[in-house]
């Protein structure tokens, strides 16, 4: 079975090249097969195709499974179309601030809590699964706090130790991550884990950050006294050159970016899910430079794995 995957560059375009199930089944199939047929259940790639181009099955004896194409996917069990699927994922891929899934539900005729659903499955495919490098050149981290605003809150829910605590650190030029943590103590430690010693780390004045300047280049702004760029002294390892402008603008860039999105897209997120926002908020961070088309194709690639119900609402 030989598929090309179609080309597009805007909604529009996406629903005439896909204008029927088939022609999603077809085009998810030329992605999830590009290098070639596999059984999901045994990883067998002699596969047999049936008339209805929708069904399939393996060849190994030891397996003999029928399955389709969504199968070993978010996509599986779903009783809703993959054309249907593709628009979720078109919005998710493409919108910077992501759809509530209120308004998923209505554009797509389904219920809130199956809108709902889906996002998360699309959510759960975008995660991070592995890191391919540490970060290095010159690294902005910066801590953020996620719960609501305290005049907002009821008494017992106020004060930074009530909300979540996410360290993120992004490479200039580069890629993006982000943590949740516990304490606050913690966010060294994760920065220790992804950044590569030597590089250039760019931070606030949290006194936390002091314990990594002899495995960095490290560079802080006081917010407290209304510094936010300031250019560095020359350091122990430049005789007659200037390192970079000292600041955390682009990851506190990013942190508008994701609290625009949770608190006016989603308007509330509950602490054990907000690690899947943020992931799906990292996933398209990092993805910013390409075109619409690849963002959506990308995301259909990575989505092997399943999630049940019952293992996100557990």
């Amino acid at each position: 079975m030989s598929l090309e995957p179609k080309e597009f560059s805007n909604l529009a375009a996406l629903m005439k090249a896909i204008p029927d199930e088939q022609a999603a089944v077809d085009h998810f199939t030329a992605i999830r097969w590009k290098n070639g047929e596999f059984c999901p259940y045994c990883g067998g790639t002699k596969v047999y195709h049936f008339a209805d181009k929708r069904t399939h099955k393996c060849a190994d004896k030891d397996c003999h499974q029928r399955f389709s194409i969504k199968v070993g996917t978010v996509f599986e069990d779903s009783k809703l179309g993959l054309r249907l699927w593709m628009l979720a994922v078109w919005y998710v891929s493409s919108h910077k601030k992501s759809i509530a899934s209120t308004q998923l539900a209505k554009d797509l005729g389904v219920t809130q809590k199956t809108a709902w659903f889906m996002m998360h499955r699309l959510r759960h495919a975008a995660r991070t699964r592995s890191f391919n490098r540490p970060l290095r050149g010159t690294v902005e981290a910066d801590e953020a706090f996620f719960g609501g605003k305290d005049k907002n809150q009821h008494a017992d829910r106020r004060g930074l130790k009530k909300k979540a605590i996410v360290v993120g650190m992004l490479e200039r030029g580069g890629e993006l991550r982000a943590r949740i943590v516990d304490h606050l103590r913690e966010a060294a430690d994760v920065v220790a884990i992804h950044v590569q010693p030597g590089a250039n780390l760019m931070t606030d004045e949290y006194t936390g950050y002091k314990r990594l300047r002899h495995d960095y280049e490290h560079g802080f702004v006081a917010h407290s006294r209304g510094e936010y760029v300031k250019y560095p002294k020359a350091s122990k390892s430049y005789d007659t050159e200037w390192g970079p402008l000292v600041h955390v603008n682009s990851i506190e860039g990013y942190w508008s970016q994701l609290k625009r999105q949770i608190y006016g897209i989603h308007h509330w997120v509950s602490a054990k899910h907000l690690g899947r926002y943020i992931d799906e908020s990292v996933w398209r961070y990092n993805r910013r430079d390409v075109g619409e088309a690849f963002r959506f194709n990308e995301l259909l690639k990575i989505t092997s794995g399943r999630l049940t119900y019952s293992d996100l609402i557990a």
